[in-house]
């Protein structure tokens, strides 16, 4: 049980996948200008990351590796991630619609987003069990997710102020991501 709280606290904080592999960061800089979306964006990626590190951890585990398939792991793993995205979008043009429009075209690039392909990659490339692939899945993504509400309260503030016109908009932006992951970076030496 211990492997499990410091795997997923290193995937949260220590090495999150955001602000210490710098993995995601179009969805991150996108929707990160108002909280309702930046939590909407974090609830999403949570459900495709923790379904697409399952899934893609079964099909390389049954499937690629028995018959030496490996060499196709990414075309797999990409339609995995977009069978995914294509159910949340879905779900959420019939349920939510408002946070669908407020997501726009953030929601369907979660296809496209680093982070969720590099977390079913490193699932696989540190050899976890299912179930460790399942909690750094899980973590990964809540470790997005809170960099990511972080951020939004952040930019929400920054809005609010002063900012030079050359700092306005996405280059305040890049420059908190990167005094937010510096702060994150203080992290290092926990796990």
């Amino acid at each position: 049980m211990g492997d499990y709280v410091v795997l997923a606290i290193s995937c949260i904080f220590v090495n999150n996948i955001l602000l210490a592999q710098y993995l995601g960061n179009c969805p991150f800089l996108g929707t990160s200008k108002k909280m309702e979306t930046a939590v909407g964006m974090a609830m999403a990626v949570v459900f495709v990351l923790v379904m697409a590190g399952a899934i893609t951890w079964l099909v390389n585990t049954y499937f690629l590796s028995p018959f030496g398939l490996e060499f196709l792991r990414t075309l797999a793993f990409i339609l995995v991630i977009a069978a995914l995205v294509q159910f949340v979008e879905l779900f959420l043009k019939k349920t939510i619609p408002a946070l669908y429009a407020g997501l726009g075209i953030f929601l369907p690039l979660i296809t496209t987003n680093c982070a969720v392909m590099g977390v079913c990659l490193i699932n696989i490339n540190e050899e976890y069990t299912f179930l460790k692939a399942l909690v750094a899945s899980f973590a990964y993504a809540v470790g997005f997710g809170l960099a990511l509400v972080l951020f939004a309260g952040l930019r929400e503030r920054i809005i609010l102020g002063r900012v030079p016109k050359p700092l306005q908009d996405t280059s305040i932006g890049l420059v908190t991501a990167g005094l937010l992951s510096l702060a994150f970076f203080a992290f290092k030496g926990m796990v």
